[in-house]
């Protein structure tokens, strides 16, 4: 069964974007020539899972970032909402996480890359989420999409590893306890 990896940024107040999606306050931040490992986490994986909020707002980036295939779930997105320069290079899906996975399985996908706050939650209740890479940012933006919300249960998580850097970001790494 493939395994789900996630990379986010994280303000400190726990948001990974505004309420509208924006990602402004990541902007702010002066990363120049620091290597949060973001090419190589992305080099690591073979299919990209977004929710719709998230493919919005990478979609106004401008051009098209990712070289991998992209799944957008939504369950109000169609494949005639992607416009004709991306068909190529993502789908539209309503599945469940579960369910998702085991259709990546039988596509030979073994790494997927979880993204955006509520697709996040959904996978991690699933139980669909081996590790997670969680960059904090020094800024306190107030409201927004949280990347964690209510769990049903405990999730227990071990350390692996943190790295700050001298914009003032730490990367941490967790593997996910399994009982």
């Amino acid at each position: 069964m493939p395994t789900g990896h996630i990379m986010m940024a994280m303000s400190l107040d726990g948001f990974v974007a505004r309420p509208d999606h924006r990602l402004d306050w990541l902007e702010k931040q002066p990363t120049k020539d620091e290597d949060h490992g973001f090419v190589a986490f992305q080099d690591g994986v073979d299919v990209i899972v977004m929710g719709s909020g998230s493919y919005r707002t990478v979609r106004d980036f401008g051009e098209w970032p990712y070289t991998k295939p992209v799944v957008v779930l939504s369950r109000s997105m169609t494949a005639n909402d992607i416009p004709e320069d991306l068909r190529d290079k993502l789908e539209v899906s309503d599945k469940a996480p579960a369910d998702l996975m085991k259709n990546f399985d039988a596509r030979g996908f073994n790494r997927v890359y979880v993204d955006g706050g509520a697709i996040i939650r959904s996978f991690l209740k699933a139980g669909m989420v081996e590790d997670m890479r969680i960059t904090l940012v020094p800024i306190l933006i107030g409201d927004g999409i949280r990347l964690f919300g209510e769990t049903q249960g405990d999730v227990d998580l071990e350390l692996v590893s943190v790295n700050n850097f001298p914009s003032g970001l730490v990367d941490l790494e967790y593997k996910l306890r399994t009982t």
